[in-house]
């Protein structure tokens, strides 16, 4: 398959006065053409520093990308201009907000907001704009004559719509759902994602899913990255991550959902908490919370190790595993 996006060796930081945090370290990761990869950690990981990472909109200052590369149709991003991203934000990629309930102008219908990106990217005519703003609004089953309210005539799943249709108004080749569906209800939720699912089968855009919530990768992501105070600590595809989970962090994720078929008094929850990310661990980052954690762990950073073909694990566990068969660990 045709890579769409791939990142390798990102590392961005956030620095206030003497202190600086290491947001994310060192990430490599790739999207193919019509594929969604979800990226799943815990609040602090990294996720969405990794998304306005993409989208070169990280706060200068504090934020600083500090090295890597982000290539997209086979062009680096970060060597952009900052009129050439305009260009390609919304455009080309655009992105959906966890909170829809900020994400909106109050003070604007939802249908100028709509056609606003229309405009901006397509340049189309007002009247060719509105037209095609209110073909979105149907496409995601919002009725049309709706165009001239304000958002807060809306409900909160009907304004997640609505940044769906802004979103997808100028047919993306990457959509980044950053938690979509967290403020809403399970109901909704589902239909969020059944919505999303079908348009981006429609589109043909490839999508990166931030989430914490396995159950949301199962129903909407062909491959999984599962990340872990800024790093990607296990990376594959459904099969890999879901019958083959093998970094301790993503035993421990499984492990704290609760099963239908288990009868468990109480679930397994990872003990402990995420470093700060201002002074992580040398060594393994994970290794203060890991059950087979040795000393080697609490010294030396893991390679990255790939299990089988396209199962990607960075722990130290499996170096010897690899080593056997390739004669040296991957770096």
């Amino acid at each position: 398959m045709e890579k769409l996006l791939s990142i390798r060796d990102l590392t961005i930081y956030y620095a206030s006065g003497k202190r600086t945090v290491k947001a994310v370290n060192g990430i490599s990761l790739e999207i193919e053409k019509g594929k969604t990869l979800g990226l799943v950690g815990e609040t602090g990981a990294g996720k969405t520093t990794t998304a306005l990472g993409i989208l070169n909109l990280i706060p200068k200052p504090p934020g600083k990308i500090v090295s890597g590369e982000i290539f997209f149709e086979g062009e680096d991003l970060l060597k952009k201009t900052k009129k050439e991203m305009r260009k390609i934000r919304g455009d080309k990629i655009s992105m959906i907000f966890q909170d829809p309930m900020t994400s909106l102008d109050p003070v604007v219908t939802v249908g100028d907001q709509i056609a606003e990106v229309i405009r901006l990217h397509q340049t189309n005519s007002p009247k060719e704009a509105e037209k095609k703003a209110i073909e979105m609004l149907e496409l995601v089953g919002i009725p049309g004559e709706r165009y001239n309210e304000y958002p807060h005539q809306f409900s909160g799943g009907m304004k997640q719509r609505v940044i769906i249709a802004i979103a997808l108004a100028c047919n993306p080749s990457l959509l980044i759902a950053d938690e979509p569906t967290t403020a809403l209800d399970v109901t909704i939720q589902a239909q969020i994602l059944e919505l999303m699912a079908n348009l981006r089968r429609e589109f043909g855009s490839s999508m990166l899913l931030i989430t914490h919530d396995l159950g949301v990768v199962a129903e909407v992501c062909d491959n999984v990255a599962i990340m872990y105070a800024g790093q990607i600590v296990e990376y594959g595809n459904l099969r890999h991550i879901y019958r083959n989970a093998s970094h301790p962090y993503t035993e421990g994720l499984f492990g704290s959902i609760p099963n239908l078929n288990d009868e468990a008094e109480r679930l397994k929850p990872i003990r402990g908490l995420m470093p700060d990310p201002s002074d992580l661990p040398p060594g393994c980052s994970f290794a203060p919370r890991c059950p087979y954690a040795t000393a080697r762990c609490h010294e030396e950073d893991p390679a990255v190790c790939e299990i089988e073909p396209g199962h990607l694990v960075k722990c130290h566990r499996y170096e010897k595993a690899e080593e056997g068969e390739h004669g040296s660990a991957t770096s």
